[in-house]
C-alpha cells in the first residue's frame, strides 16, 4: 500500500517528494485546487509578486533538493551586506550587524550596550520555567534592546508576541547556549560554521517562490491529487489506518499502512480526532497569528527613499499598522519593470489581529499611507495586490514545547502515523523542507 500525505504545502511536496526518491509509493492529497499553500507568486502587470513568504535562507536540504530538481540556473540571491532598517523616532535606522555599529547605533542605550559587550564575559542560567522572548531581553539586555530590535525581528519571523513567544522554542539554540555555555553571544561564537564555510543567504528563484511548488508538482505527477478533503482517520485492527475523503464528485475511503499530516496543526485536529482527543486538543490549541500582505508597484521617481536593502521593520511602540517592508526590486532581479519598484508589506499579525476586520480598500490604503510617511513615497500606486491569511503563521508560544510533547506522545501511540509541519521545527521554507525529509527518512527506516 502507498504511504498517504494530507496537505501539499512545502511540507507535504518535499515529503512526497523525497519518498518517491526513496523508491516508496505515495500518494499525496490537498483539499484545495493548487499546491503550495501560503506559498503563491503572481505576476501582475509586469510585477512579480509573492503573495506569502518572500524568500528563504539557503540550507543543505533546500539546496540539495533545488540541485536534484535541477532549479539552480532560477535561483536569484540577495546581497547578503544588504542593510536592514528599524523605523524608530520617525525615521530609519540600520540594524547594527557588527561590534562597531552597535556601539554607534541609536536604538539602544549606553547601558544596553554595556550588558550587550560584556555579556560574554558574565554567566546567567535561565529560569527552570518557559520564558518569553521578552521576559528573556529584559532578563539579560534591556528594554530598549526589546522594544527597538528582538520584538520587530520577532514579527517579521512570526509575525508574533514577543510577549507571548516562548523563547526556548521559537529560539532553541539561542536557549541552548545559556544553558550548556552561560551566555549566548559565547554560545553562538563557538558554534559559528568555520572559516570558509558556506553562509546560508537570502534566496528566491527567477518566477518567485511558486517556481519550487510548482516543479515539486511535476516530479510527484499522478500521485497528487487535488480537490480532495480528508474528513477522517480510522485505526483498523490490522494495524493499517482508513483514510475518509470527499471531494465535488464523490466520497471515497482509502488503505494505508504509513500516514503523514502534514497539514496545519488545526486541520490535524479534526483529522484524528477519532484517533486521540488529547492528541486533537493539543494540536488545536496551537495559534496562528492572521496576516495581510500588501504588494504595490510605484514609479521610481515616485520614490524619494534610494531604497538600498532589505527593507524595514517597525517596533509596536511606533504607532504604525504595518509591521515590516520589503524592498523586492532592491532585492532580486526582475520584481519590477524598468523605472518601476516593487514593495511588499505584512500587517495584523499577533499584536494586531483587528486589521483584517478592515476591507482590503482599507488594508491597502493603511499600507500605502505608511510606506508614504516612511519612504517619502508621493502619488498613489501604479499597481497593488492584497493577499489576506486568518491563519497565517504558527506560534510558538508560552507552552509550545509541552504541547509538541503531549502531541507526540499521543502519535507514538499510532505506529504509522506522522506529522511534518511548520509548526514543529520552525516555520521557515528550509527548515520546513528539513523536516519533510527527516519524516520520510524515518518512514524508510520503518517500512524498510
Amino acid at each position: 500500500m502507498p504511504v498517504f500525505i494530507i496537505g501539499a504545502g512545502i511540507s507535504g511536496l518535499a515529503c512526497a517528494y523525497r519518498l518517491k526518491q526513496l523508491g516508496i509509493d505515495v500518494r499525496l492529497l490537498e483539499q484545495s485546487g493548487r499546491v503550495g499553500g501560503v506559498v503563491q507568486s503572481q505576476v501582475h502587470d509586469g510585477f512579480q509578486f509573492d503573495l506569502g513568504p518572500q524568500s528563504f535562507l539557503s540550507n543543505d536540504a533546500i539546496l540539495r533538493l533545488v540541485s536534484e530538481l535541477g532549479l539552480q540556473s532560477e535561483m536569484v540571491q540577495a546581497n547578503p551586506r544588504a542593510p536592514r532598517f528599524v523605523f524608530v523616532g520617525g525615521q530609519l535606522h540600520p540594524v547594527p550587524m557588527s561590534p562597531p555599529a552597535l556601539i554607534k547605533t541609536k536604538l539602544i542605550s549606553r547601558a544596553t550596550k554595556l550588558r550587550l559587550l560584556s555579556e560574554p564575559f558574565r554567566s546567567s542560567h535561565p529560569p527552570q520555567d518557559d520564558e518569553s522572548v521578552a521576559d528573556f531581553a529584559r532578563r539579560k539586555f534591556g528594554g530598549d534592546l526589546l522594544d527597538n530590535l528582538l520584538a520587530p525581528f520577532v514579527s517579521g519571523v512570526y509575525a508574533g508576541d514577543p510577549e507571548r513567544i516562548s523563547f526556548r522554542s521559537a529560539f532553541p539554540s539561542a536557549h541552548q547556549w545559556e544553558v550548556e555555555r552561560g551566555s549566548v553571544i559565547r554560545g553562538a561564537m563557538k558554534s559559528r560554521p568555520p572559516k570558509g564555510s558556506p553562509r546560508p543567504v537570502l534566496t528566491s528563484f527567477r518566477g518567485g517562490l511558486h517556481t519550487l511548488m510548482r516543479t515539486l508538482e511535476d516530479s510527484i505527477g499522478a500521485a497528487l491529487e487535488t480537490g480532495t478533503e480528508v474528513t477522517g482517520l480510522v485505526a483498523l485492527p490490522d494495524s493499517a489506518f482508513e483514510i475518509q475523503t470527499r471531494s465535488s464528485i464523490t466520497s471515497a475511503f482509502y488503505k494505508a499502512d504509513a500516514v503523514v499530516l502534514a497539514t496545519p496543526s488545526y486541520v490535524s485536529a479534526k483529522i484524528i480526532a477519532g484517533l486521540s482527543g488529547v492528541g486533537a486538543e493539543s494540536l488545536a490549541r496551537i495559534e496562528y497569528a492572521p496576516v495581510a500582505v500588501a504588494n504595490f508597484g510605484y514609479r521610481r521617481e515616485q520614490v524619494s527613499h534610494s531604497l538600498d536593502g532589505f527593507g524595514f521593520l517597525v517596533p509596536r511602540t511606533q504607532g504604525l499598522r504595518v509591521l515590516g517592508t520589503i524592498w523586492g526590486s532592491s532585492l532580486f532581479p526582475g520584481r519590477a519593470p524598468e523605472g518601476m519598484v516593487s514593495l511588499t508589506s505584512f500587517l495584523g499579525g499577533a499584536t494586531d489581529p483587528a486589521l483584517l476586520d478592515m476591507d482590503d480598500a482599507g488594508i491597502l490604503q493603511t499600507a500605502h499611507a505608511e510606506n508614504s510617511r516612511v519612504l517619502g513615497i508621493t502619488g498613489e500606486p501604479a499597481v497593488q495586490q492584497l493577499q489576506r491569511y486568518p491563519r497565517a503563521i504558527a506560534q510558538y508560544n508560552l507552552g509550545h514545547a509541552k504541547l509538541l510533547s503531549q502531541v507526540r506522545g499521543e502519535i507514538a501511540r499510532h505506529p504509522g502515523l506522522y506529522l511534518t509541519g511548520n509548526y514543529l521545527s520552525g516555520p521557515a521554507i528550509g527548515t520546513c523542507v528539513e523536516t519533510a525529509f527527516a519524516t520520510a527518512e524515518e518512514i524508510r527506516k520503518t517500512i524498510a
